[in-house]
Order: structure tokens, then C-alpha cells, then sequence
């Protein structure tokens, strides 16, 4: 038998292990060893007590709950254990306060631990009123002054949104500690008052307070969402001059802050520097160049990751990789990297699958986006807002305005994001009962003050001819952003207003905002349709000082413009100057029509010259090139091209007219017969019978005439 001492250091030895084990089958074994071992004594709780926290350590909430059923004898701590364990899981937070009912039951009151567990679990549920109720005990049980309980009720009301009661509760606390620093920031943060957080973090540093590496990271995270390069650096500077000790999630988040403000050289330094860079870190660089647009560098990381062997890719590598691919040929990079996900059983993935959707509308391969998305059994709002805007951008409007009805009868919530790139459909199909009806979601749920949905909607109603209602909503925007001037600006373009464009122009400059190609497009447009040479010229001038390179619309807009005044050898060399004189054919067509009303032969053939040594059988240059002859009066060339035209077969594609009716969109080409189009007798009856009352009409108005004379 045990000497007294030797069992009181062994007990001491048990307790010891129980304050440090983690795992739930030694947690166990050490349970047995002490029941055996009459380690636990009926009169103190002390060991109990011990058990209770280690079986909540090691996450087993029924094995704390009945060791603390069995207890003999229960004090406070008893109870704060359990409370504890129960608050620290989500799914179980409710529970601690039929704990707080049962403590009164046996005479015991709350103490500063319970109240800082039980705010805990009202900050898992996000219960502003029980946390409320709770802050209202804090204060009559006399903890006002503990700083532990205090930064508690702060956390709670920051974690229900409610920051301003959080900060109202920060300034009461009189001595301040870091943790007291560290969770206001997090609550600026968490409820996206990201500018604040760091007004907050200045307050801490001069008041004295040193920032741990939570700190750090929590600020640089802030640094990383506005992408606030200076003040990244100037918190990374802080961090060397104070020797801060740089743990692996502080460099992880120095990484990250450094690739969202697109300084990658910085953040690859930092990744040499960390000696065991984890898959976190190695998701950072993969994403930095990929928001970088260094596809290669993006994928030469990805390959560089699947040499190592110590962690697989996850959903955000794949994602990150992925994403990087977009601009290159799928079959070289996207499509093996898509054999991958699948190899990797990733296939499934909502996340990946929106990168893998984008990627393959960017390389135009419609059909396996569409694949892809219907694989994806859980879709969310990301992946149909991604779809609706990726088809609106080709030109797909009908295809788009469909998945956006099918996405709202499946029951999904409609954002901003997807409002606006279903509003740029509309747009593009004029399609004007459509949009309205988009409109009125938009003031149903709110997103009309959305920034993006203002932009697509004077943009829809500039396209639709309502530039009335494109002004009205525009004058209510407060502060527009470049994309809400620039849907405006197209809406004059789009109208013939240059001089209301021309002074919404000057506005923006005046509002030192930077105008950008879009903007520049617009004004050109405007300028061209309107005759306005001279100052299409000076915004010519004005953009390349800007720095902002022209592009093949802004050429197209100019050579419109001076072919239409009849300066054709400006034009031309306007052309000739031009990056995409042979990529951009449209340019030289442009000529060729001037040439026709300008009756100009050897400008318009040299034009047509161009076109057809880069595709012989271009249709409209064929066109356009003899009816160049026919105004020359060349009817010897006329009827050599027009034999050549029939030679080669060469048919002008079929101009296309659709309508909408009943919310569906009827599209129809010209020549189309019943096989082609599904409705096409119907229509061809209702035509029938408009022109039946058109002729009986005209009829009774000429019997009329006859009979009063």
C-alpha cells in the first residue's frame, strides 16, 4: 500500500496530466487510472473539476456532462467548467444558461469566469437579447470594473452587429488591455468597418499598448481588403523596427497583404524567407499572381506546391490556379488542370467550379462552361451571377436573361451582382419591358442604391430610348462612381448628345476622378456621330497624355469620325498608325464606306486591298468594294466583281429582328421558314391578318371619302 505521500504525488502527477491532454482515448484512460487510484475524493471537487476541463478540452461534451452529473459534491468552478465547454461549441451554446438556473438551485452565484463563458455563448448564437440580459447581471452582480468580463460583453455585441453599443462599452473600460484592443479592432472588422479598425489600431499604439502578433495580423488583414499598400508597409515597418517576432499566420498574413495590394516581388521575398511555408501560404502566392495576371508564375508555384509532399491542394489552390488560367488557351493549362480537380474529387466543388465556368467562357468554350455548371448539384449565388454575366458579356442576352428566371424560380437570393449583369443583358437586347421589370426587383430588394445596379440601369434605359429615366436615376446618385459618369456618357454617345456629354465630361474631370478607355469611347462615339472633328481631336490628344493607350474601339470611333468629314487621308493614316490594322478589319471597312459617298477609288480600293489579302472571301468588303465602283461609275468592275461574288458562293449573314412576348424573347432572321423557327406560322398568321384589317381599313376610309363627296 501507497505512503500518504507517495499517493498525494501521484494524485498531484494525475491532476497534472489531466491539464494538458488533448486526446479523448488518453483522457479516458487517465479517468480509469484515477478512479482506481482513489485519486478523486468524495469530499473535494478538486479532481473532478480537472476532468470536467480536460474532457472539454478534448471536445467530448457528453463525457464533461456526466462526470459533472456523478460529482459528489459541486462548487462554482464545477459549474464554470461545464459552461465553458458548452460555450466554445456553436452547436451547444444554448445549454449554459440551464446551467445558470441549476447554479442558483444549489446556492451558488456567478462569478466573473460564468459571466465570461455565458456571453461567450450568446456571442455563438448571436443573441443580442440574452446577451443584453446578461450585461444587465454583469452590472448589478458589481463585475463593472473586471476588464476579462467587460471585453467579453464587447465581443458579444460586436459578434450581433452591433458595434456601436461594443464601442460605448470599450470607452468605459478603464484600464485597457490588449485583448480589450484586440477585440474592438475585431469587431470594426468583422462588421466592415474596415477603415475604423485602423483608426483604432493608431489609438492603441498611442496609448501606449504594444500589439501582439494578433494584432499585426488582424491589421494587415484590414490592409489587405482596402488595399492600402502604404499603410501595410508602415505596419510591416513597425513590426521590424519593435523586433516582432513574426509567427507563421503574421507571415502568412504579411503574404497576403502584399498580393491583394499587387506587390508580389515584396510578398514572393517574405515566402523565401519562411522556413516551412504551410499550404495557407503557398495559396497566397498562387493568388497573388493570379490577381497579378502572371498566369505563368501562377501555375509554375502550382507545379512547384505538387513536388512537395507535405500537404495536397486544396479547393483554394485549385480555385486560385484556375483563375490564373483565364486568359490562357484552356487546352494548354485549363483543361489539365481541370483532369486534376476531378482526380482530386474536387468535381463537385461550387467554389472551383465558378473559376472553371469562367475559364472556359473566356476561352469561348461555351458548351463545356455549361457542362460544368450543370454538375455542380449545389450551386450558389456566385456561380449563376458568374454564368448570367459571363453570357451577357458575349452577346448571349436571351441565354442570359433565361438563367437569371430560372435562377429566381429556384429559389435563390438576388444580389447586386447578378441585378447588374442581367440589367447589361437587357441593355444589349433592348428589351425594354424586361429591364423595368428588373428595376422593380432592384427597389423590392433594395439594390438600387447598389452602385453597380445604378450604372446598369441608366445604361439599360439610355439603350432602351428612355434617356429621361437614364438622367433621373443618375441625378439621384449622390457620389457616382467612373462605371455610373461612364453608363451616362454612353447613353449621349448612344443619343447624339456630344455637348451633354462634353459637360458631363468636364464634371468628372472637375471631381478629379481619372477617366478611363470606356470613358474615352463614349466621347469619341458621341464626337462621331455628331461631326464634332476638332474636339474629337483633342480628346485624341487628351487620352494619350492620360497614358491610356488607345484601343481598337477608340481607333474604329476615329477613323468614323474623320472618314464621315471626308478626310479620308487622315482616316487612312489613322489606320496605318494603328496596332490593329490587321487584326481589326473593321477599320479598313469603315474606310471603304466613306470612300462610296466620297466617290474616293483609290483610297476606298486600297482599303478594300487590305481586307481581302487577310480574308479573300469578306462578304461585306465584296459589297462594298462594288458599289465603290458602281459611284465611280466603273461598270466594267461592277459586273467583274459581282461575277466573282457569285463565283465564290459568298451569301452577306442575315440581318436578325426579335420581340418580346410574354417575358420570352422571339428571335427571327430573314428567309426564315417553318422548319427554322418554332413559331414561325403563327407569326406569319397574325401578319396575314394585320394586313386583312390594314387593306379593309383603307377600304372603308375610301367608301367614306366617296360617299360624302
Amino acid at each position: 500500500m501507497p505512503s500518504a505521500y507517495e499517493a498525494s504525488s501521484l494524485t498531484a502527477l494525475l491532476i497534472q496530466k489531466c491539464t494538458t491532454t488533448i486526446s479523448l482515448k488518453k483522457a479516458r484512460q487517465l479517468h480509469g487510472l484515477m478512479a482506481t487510484s482513489a485519486t478523486l475524493s468524495a469530499q473535494s471537487p478538486y479532481a473532478h473539476n480537472n476532468l470536467l476541463s480536460m474532457y472539454g478540452r478534448c471536445g467530448s461534451l457528453s463525457d464533461s456532462q456526466l462526470t459533472f452529473d456523478k460529482m459528489p459534491q459541486r462548487n462554482i468552478v464545477s459549474f464554470n467548467a461545464l459552461i465553458a465547454a458548452y460555450s466554445r461549441t456553436p452547436s451547444r451554446a444554448n445549454l449554459p444558461f440551464k446551467l445558470l438556473t441549476h447554479m442558483e438551485i444549489e446556492d451558488l452565484r456567478p462569478n466573473g469566469s460564468t459571466f465570461t463563458s455565458l456571453l461567450q455563448g450568446s456571442s455563438s448564437l448571436e443573441d443580442q437579447i440574452i446577451g443584453s440580459e446578461l450585461h444587465a447581471q454583469v452590472v448589478k452582480s458589481g463585475f463593472l470594473n473586471d476588464v476579462c468580463v467587460q471585453t467579453s460583453v464587447l465581443g458579444m455585441y460586436s459578434n450581433c452587429g452591433d458595434q456601436e453599443s461594443a464601442e460605448k462599452v470599450f470607452e468605459d473600460i478603464m484600464d485597457k488591455d490588449v485583448v480589450a484592443w484586440n477585440s474592438i479592432i475585431f469587431g470594426n472588422l468583422k462588421n466592415e468597418r474596415i477603415r475604423n479598425a485602423l483608426h483604432v489600431f493608431g489609438s492603441m499604439v498611442r496609448n501606449g499598448v504594444i500589439p501582439t502578433q494578433y494584432t499585426y495580423s488582424m491589421v494587415l488583414n484590414a490592409c489587405s481588403k482596402l488595399g492600402n499598400h502604404d499603410c501595410g508597409q508602415s505596419i510591416h515597418a513597425r513590426m521590424i523596427i519593435f523586433d516582432t517576432i513574426a509567427d507563421l499566420p503574421l507571415q502568412n498574413a504579411l503574404l497576403d497583404m502584399y498580393c491583394s495590394c499587387d506587390d508580389v516581388q515584396t510578398a514572393f521575398t517574405i515566402f523565401c524567407r519562411i522556413e516551412n511555408p504551410d499550404l495557407v501560404s503557398w495559396n497566397s502566392m498562387i493568388a497573388g499572381y493570379s490577381k497579378k495576371g502572371d498566369g505563368e508564375m501562377a501555375i509554375d508555384m502550382f507545379v512547384r506546391l505538387l513536388r512537395m509532399s507535405f500537404a495536397e491542394p486544396d479547393e483554394h489552390t485549385f480555385a486560385a490556379v484556375i483563375s490564373a488560367t483565364g486568359g490562357l488557351a484552356a487546352s494548354d493549362y485549363g483543361k489539365p488542370l481541370h483532369v486534376q480537380v476531378m482526380k482530386a474529387g474536387f468535381q463537385s466543388s461550387v467554389y472551383i467550379g465558378s473559376t472553371l465556368v469562367s475559364m472556359y467562357f473566356k476561352n469561348d468554350e461555351t458548351d463545356s462552361a455549361q457542362k460544368v455548371f450543370n454538375l455542380i448539384p449545389e450551386k450558389d449565388v456566385v456561380l449563376w451571377t458568374d454564368v448570367i454575366t459571363a453570357h451577357s458579356r458575349m452577346g448571349d442576352g436571351e441565354i442570359a436573361v433565361t438563367f437569371f428566371h430560372e435562377m429566381r424560380q429556384e429559389g435563390y437570393n438576388i444580389d447586386s451582382f447578378v441585378l447588374s449583369g442581367v440589367l447589361s443583358a437587357c441593355a444589349d437586347l433592348a428589351t425594354l419591358k424586361q429591364g423595368e421589370m428588373i428595376h422593380s426587383l432592384a427597389l423590392r430588394t433594395g439594390c438600387d442604391a447598389e452602385m453597380s445596379v445604378c450604372g446598369s440601369l441608366v445604361d439599360m434605359y439610355a439603350k432602351n430610348g428612355n434617356l429621361q429615366a437614364a438622367q433621373s436615376i443618375f441625378s439621384q446618385v449622390e457620389y457616382p462612381d467612373l462605371k455610373c459618369w461612364n453608363s451616362m456618357l454612353g447613353g449621349y454617345s448612344h443619343h447624339g448628345r456630344a455637348e451633354e456629354g462634353l459637360k458631363l465630361f468636364d464634371e468628372i474631370l472637375s471631381l478629379n476622378i481619372r477617366p478611363d478607355h470606356v470613358t474615352f469611347v463614349s466621347l469619341l462615339a458621341a464626337c462621331s456621330h455628331c461631326g464634332l472633328v476638332e474636339q474629337g481631336k483633342l480628346l485624341w490628344s487628351q487620352m494619350k497624355e492620360m497614358g491610356i493607350m488607345p484601343g481598337p474601339k477608340h481607333y474604329s470611333c476615329m477613323v468614323s469620325l474623320l472618314s464621315r468629314a471626308g478626310l479620308l487621308e487622315a482616316a487612312e493614316e489613322i489606320i496605318i498608325e494603328s496596332p490593329f490594322r490587321e487584326d481589326y478589319l473593321e477599320l479598313w471597312r469603315t474606310l471603304l464606306s466613306s470612300c462610296i459617298s466620297n466617290k474616293n477609288l483609290r483610297i476606298g480600293v486600297h482599303a478594300a486591298e487590305q481586307v481581302l489579302s487577310l480574308d479573300a472571301e469578306d462578304s461585306a468588303t465584296h459589297t462594298l468594294l462594288s458599289n465603290l465602283y458602281a459611284a465611280a461609275g466603273r461598270w466594267d468592275a461592277v459586273a467583274e466583281i459581282r461575277r466573282k461574288i457569285r463565283g465564290l458562293m459568298l451569301e452577306k449573314d442575315p440581318g436578325l429582328s426579335w420581340i418580346e412576348v410574354m417575358n420570352h424573347i422571339q428571335v427571327f432572321s430573314s428567309g426564315d421558314q417553318a422548319h427554322s423557327h418554332p413559331r414561325i406560322d403563327e407569326a406569319q398568321y397574325e401578319l396575314y391578318r394585320l394586313l386583312r384589317n390594314i387593306v379593309r381599313s383603307e377600304t372603308d376610309e375610301f367608301d367614306v371619302m366617296v360617299f360624302e363627296t
